[in-house]
């Protein structure tokens, strides 16, 4: 019988151990249906979320709801939008009660005086020349000033089909800046042209991000593995897609037979009563989905199925510890 000691020696053991007992859960939150940007491509304007529910104005109901996904088993609030940094009091109201990670694209700088150790996700979506296509202006030329060396803080770096062979300067900028970035793909909901994904981009990118994480080390906050599963799509032999996917609202899955799943996973709507399909938008094609959370959450939660040869379960620990790093449950 394959077992965790029988098939990791004891370095690997004691990383495994640092990881096993984090018992991580999380749910996502809309903290406004408003934002100051309108990304072309962004899944909650495409996807009409934004009118989804009437937002809930009321500070004193927030603090009561996040009381409640707090006895609900709650130990990580993930904050997306809109743009939180919109509503600093609603995400106040989150950071004083649970381990809070804010998505935000970096317009706005979160304060550290009144969120000094609050991780902060910061979207960029390729070159100064691709936002402007997507976002509509180079974010990252300002957010790169605002959040310069904070230890609490990274890129989430949207690779576009664009990107390909050219991401290697953006990681040196993000670099330069003392800041730290982790690689998820455009899922192009909006079709804008050009953005598509093709087999020898996505075989050709997954080389190039290999080879980052190589160069870039103290920098790219990563795994090879991740990068195999989120450009083939494919884990074990599975593709992934709704019948995979771990990060659908627990209330509305009703897949059968039923797949392994995140506990008690709920992604809330700004009323704090509604609740949407999944980590991104009921619009989306899952089997075009590229999201790198739902495909890190996919490992995370097959770990019985990677217990099968040293380097499964290795690559098993590396992704889990990435996402650990990511939401900073362990340091970098």
């Amino acid at each position: 019988m394959k077992t965790v000691s029988s098939l990791l020696d004891p370095s690997w053991q004691e990383r495994y151990r640092r990881i096993s007992n984090l018992n991580i859960r999380s749910s996502i939150y809309d903290v406004t249906n408003q934002c100051n940007l309108r990304c072309r491509g962004c899944f909650f304007f495409s996807s009409n979320e934004h009118r989804a529910a009437r937002e809930e104005m009321d500070l004193q109901k927030w603090e009561t709801f996040i009381d409640r996904e707090k006895g609900r088993g709650v130990n990580l609030a993930i904050l997306i939008g809109g743009e939180p940094t919109l509503y600093l009091d609603r995400v106040e109201a989150f950071y004083k009660r649970l381990p809070t990670y804010c998505a935000t694209n970096g317009l706005i700088k979160i304060p550290r005086d009144r969120f000094p150790e609050m991780m902060v996700g910061i979207s960029l979506w390729g070159s100064a020349e691709d936002e402007k296509v997507l976002r509509g202006r180079d974010t990252f030329a300002l957010s790169s000033k605002q959040y310069a060396g904070d230890p609490y803080t990274y890129y989430l770096y949207t690779i576009t089909p664009r990107q390909v062979g050219k991401i290697e300067p953006v990681i040196k900028r993000i670099a330069e800046v003392g800041l730290k970035v982790h690689f998820q793909l455009l899922s192009n909901d909006e079709h804008v042209d050009g953005f598509s994904w093709e087999a020898v981009e996505l075989d050709a990118l997954g080389r190039e991000m290999d080879e980052m994480l190589e160069r870039y080390p103290r920098t790219v906050i990563s795994s090879k593995y991740y990068h195999q599963i989120i450009t083939t799509g494919k884990m074990m032999g599975r593709p992934f897609g709704w019948n995979e996917c771990p990060s659908v609202t627990e209330s509305l899955d009703d897949r059968e037979p039923p797949p392994r799943r995140l506990i008690h996973f709920i992604r809330w709507a700004s009323d704090l009563k509604t609740v949407h399909r999944c980590c991104t938008s009921a619009t989306r094609d899952c089997s075009t989905c590229k999201d790198g959370a739902a495909h890190m959450s996919w490992v995370m939660v097959n770990k019985r199925e990677h217990i099968r040869t040293t380097e499964d379960l290795q690559n098993w620990i590396e992704v889990y510890e990435m996402f650990a790093k990511l939401y900073r449950f362990i340091p970098w």
